[in-house]
């Protein structure tokens, strides 16, 4: 199921013999199963070629068994093999750039002492000053333990440091927000919160990221409650807020109404107590979730606090049993959960013109290509399907509009108001089964999620 792509792309500097020997290098890699995007002559010389061959790859392995099939060539020889992605983050994808002048030593004064002393003192006589006077009105933390990143897990802070630069980097080139990692050597809910707590003068907004359930349930409802600046659980709501906007157009595409729908959730973590909350707010007709245990059901014990409102609020007809039985007649399966749950025998129980949502990454529920034989619209967590679910459709604009407002809190209202703001991006006319959400390099999205959520904090 897995296809090549640039998260694999690796550069073999080769030396050949002959130059017509090129033809046959790529050939070679191509039937190997990659995609050659570049060849580039780094030597020529009488006796020989040296070239730069780049390609995607499947994975690390695959990467290295495109190496062995271009050494057995006559006349060929690999003399390294660059991973590009590693290369790409030699020292951090991140930096600090000053926003004023430093050249003379007026600047400096001003910058600094002197001059500095002034906006300090301002600041310390009206503390709500520092919103204006410094980076706080535009910055945001993304905060970490490292306990559930990615696919990867538990993989602590160190590992997560690349992950979080480059949401940090997402959220300025989207957003043009600035950002910086917080990674926590700590998974104690107490000394996280405190953390936070601590650090929080220097930002306008959190936002919590890859922290395991139900740890960042608690965590997240602490620092609402203790902190004037919005905190933002991306791994919940961010996902929710997608998946309330690509939900809306898929109905549309197969012209049913959100009130006359059933939508089966498996996998009631972070993410799938958001969902559940998302749609449940949004008018969905019914929920059916399913976690390890199967059906959640309001006679169920030993859940906890979010998991206890989800089987309290869903499962309107009491259906028990694993996810078969949710998925008989359900018009909507939502899958965040990991690969294989959901089966093609599955599918064929569900209502006329079924969606399918597979977002487990990077192995989704169902492999998209079988979900599509059956299925009237596919979305996936995966860059290379259609209908991507990605979370950088929603948090750089929402912390947008909140910066741009000065807003203190974050409201389930916010959140259903950025999803039709979200859905709303894609018109009538480009609408279809393979189009449900906008790409996240369209320029319209930003400005359509940060303005839904200014209007309604204003509003509040």
């Amino acid at each position: 199921m897995s296809a090549p792509s640039a998260s694999f792309s690796v550069t073999m500097r080769i030396e050949l013999d002959d130059p017509r020997g090129v033809g046959s290098v790529t050939t070679a890699v191509g039937d190997a199963g990659a995609i050659v995007t570049a060849l580039d002559v780094v030597e020529s010389r009488t006796d020989g070629i040296v070239v730069d061959l780049t390609c995607n790859a499947v994975d690390e392995g695959h990467a290295e068994r495109l190496r062995a099939c271009v050494d057995v060539l006559a006349g060929a020889h690999v003399r390294a093999v660059s991973d590009r992605t590693l290369l790409l983050h030699l020292g951090g994808t991140l930096a600090v750039a000053p926003r004023v002048p430093l050249r003379t030593r007026d600047d400096l004064s001003m910058v600094y002492t002197p001059g500095v002393a002034r906006v300090s003192r301002a600041i310390a006589a009206d503390p709500a000053a520092a919103r204006n006077l410094t980076m706080k009105r535009n910055t945001v933390a993304v905060v970490t333990d490292g306990s559930a990143v990615l696919g990867l897990g538990n993989i602590g802070p160190a590992a997560a440091l690349p992950v979080m630069e480059g949401k940090a980097v997402l959220f300025k080139r989207f957003a043009d927000v600035d950002a910086w990692p917080v990674c926590l050597a700590t998974q104690d809910v107490d000394e996280i919160v405190r953390i936070v707590e601590c650090l929080a003068p220097v930002y306008g907004g959190i936002n919590l990221e890859d922290i395991a359930a139900p740890r960042c349930f608690e965590i997240e409802r602490r620092l609402r409650a203790c902190l004037d600046i919005p905190v933002f659980h991306d791994d919940q709501h961010g996902t929710a807020v997608v998946v309330l906007a690509a939900l809306t157009n898929a109905l549309r595409v197969v012209a049913k109404k959100p009130a006359d729908v059933r939508v089966a959730i498996v996998g009631i973590g972070a993410a799938g107590v958001a969902i559940t909350r998302i749609l449940h707010a949004a008018g969905v007709g019914d929920i059916v979730a399913v976690d390890r245990a199967g059906i959640l059901t309001r006679d169920m014990t030993g859940l906890d606090e979010d998991r206890a409102w989800v089987a309290a609020n869903t499962n309107a007809e009491g259906r028990r049993g694993g996810v078969a039985a949710a998925l008989r007649g359900a018009d909507v399966f939502i899958g965040v959960a990991g690969p294989g749950v959901l089966g093609e025998a599955e599918l064929l129980t569900m209502a006329r013109d079924p969606i399918v949502f597979a977002l487990a990454n990077p192995d989704p529920e169902i492999d998209p290509a079988v979900a599509r034989r059956h299925a009237a619209v596919v979305a996936t967590g995966r860059s290379d399907e259609p209908n991507q679910i990605n979370n950088v459709l929603v948090f750089p604009g929402l912390f947008r509009g909140l910066l741009n407002v000065g807003a203190r809190k974050i409201t389930a209202e916010m959140e259903l108001a950025a999803g039709r703001a979200l859905a709303a991006v894609v018109g009538e006319s480009e609408l279809s089964p393979a189009y449900i959400v906008p790409t996240v390099f369209n320029p319209a999205v930003v400005p359509a999620v940060a303005g839904a959520v200014e209007k309604v904090a204003q509003n509040s």
